[in-house]
């Protein structure tokens, strides 16, 4: 069986008993867009990390249960990478979760892109701080512990990434946060999880106030041999009424990885129009800058390659389920 076919395999054959404690949930996300990209312009049709996948338990004893998740992209346009496939692995892991704390393992979210919570207002869009930040790692090979929920609105969460590879060094991702339901903080670090020699700081910060939502967040990169860069980002939203919602988000970096960046920066506005609890129609507008990466000519001489200068306008329906 091909692995594209798996999860809707799993979905399809799994016995009714066991469909009751199984969860199927996703997001389709798609906008259409005019895309501004060094000077030559485009109408394009972006599948925004629409996804699918399943989640549920099996209880042990009193306290104690495994838990376990499957999920998977799916590319509503042309496939993942543009070549028809139609899944793509995201976050999957298997676990035990009791009163001491839940611990896990598989392929996810590091606690330090789980740590960005509610603030980046424009994630799977062009606006994502993916654009600026380093650290937006779903790692491979990860084992995660949780604390318990007795901890009250505190979460501490350490994750172990094993590289597989006695010449390389393993990485090491925590977070600490405080979430109530107007007030979120959060704390997290990275070392040598985005590669080898590459340590990242984060902070985060969201309040809500009445309809408004304010959100600030500043990253740190240290690597090996270069001189520390940083990075902030801030988000505001709206909500006008119970349907419509403006949101707002400004962020800048002096250098990013993957691929590299100097001086890069976004900024974003939109819209939002709530056709029901789970589905909502947008539009947004993006700007991205950046002095692209330092190069050398054949004389030996420095330069800046690769500027960019991008922007994006466009409207999409999202449907979560």
């Amino acid at each position: 069986m091909k692995k594209a076919l798996l999860p809707a395999a799993i979905a399809v054959f799994l016995p009714l008993s066991a469909m009751a404690d199984v969860t199927v949930y996703g997001k389709a996300n798609v906008s259409l867009q005019n895309a501004d990209e060094g000077g030559d312009s485009k109408i394009e049709l972006v599948s925004n990390a629409s996804r699918i996948g399943i989640k549920g338990d099996e209880v042990i004893s009193d306290g104690l249960k495994v838990i376990y998740q499957f999920e998977y992209q799916t590319e509503m346009d042309d496939g993942i990478g543009g070549n028809g496939q139609t899944f793509g692995q995201r976050n999957i892991f298997i676990g035990l979760q009791g009163k001491a704390g839940t611990i896990m393992g598989g392929h996810f979210d590091t606690p330090l892109k789980a740590a960005q919570e509610k603030v980046d207002l424009f994630n799977d869009l062009e606006g994502d701080l993916a654009n600026i930040f380093n650290g937006e790692t779903r790692a491979s090979n990860i084992v995660q512990y949780v604390t318990p929920g007795s901890f009250g609105p505190f979460t501490a969460t350490v994750a172990y990434i094993t590289k597989e590879n006695d010449d390389v060094d393993d990485g090491i991702s925590a977070s600490l946060g405080y979430n109530t339901s107007n007030v979120y903080l959060g704390v997290a670090m990275d070392q040598d999880v985005q590669a080898e020699g590459i340590d990242i700081v984060r902070a985060i910060g969201r309040v809500n106030l009445g309809p408004v939502q304010l959100g600030a967040m500043f990253e740190s990169t240290d690597i090996d041999g270069v001189d520390d860069s940083d990075g902030f980002l801030v988000s505001a939203l709206w909500n006008l009424n119970d349907a419509w919602a403006l949101k707002a988000q400004y962020g800048e970096s002096d250098f990013k990885l993957a691929p590299t960046a100097l001086d890069a920066e976004s900024v974003s506005v939109g819209i939002d129009y709530k056709l029901s609890k789970n589905a909502v129609i947008y539009g947004y507008y993006t700007a991205i800058e950046n002095e692209g990466i330092t190069a050398v000519d054949g004389g030996g001489n420095s330069f800046i390659a690769n500027l960019r200068d991008d922007d994006y306008l466009g409207i999409g329906l999202d449907l979560k389920f």
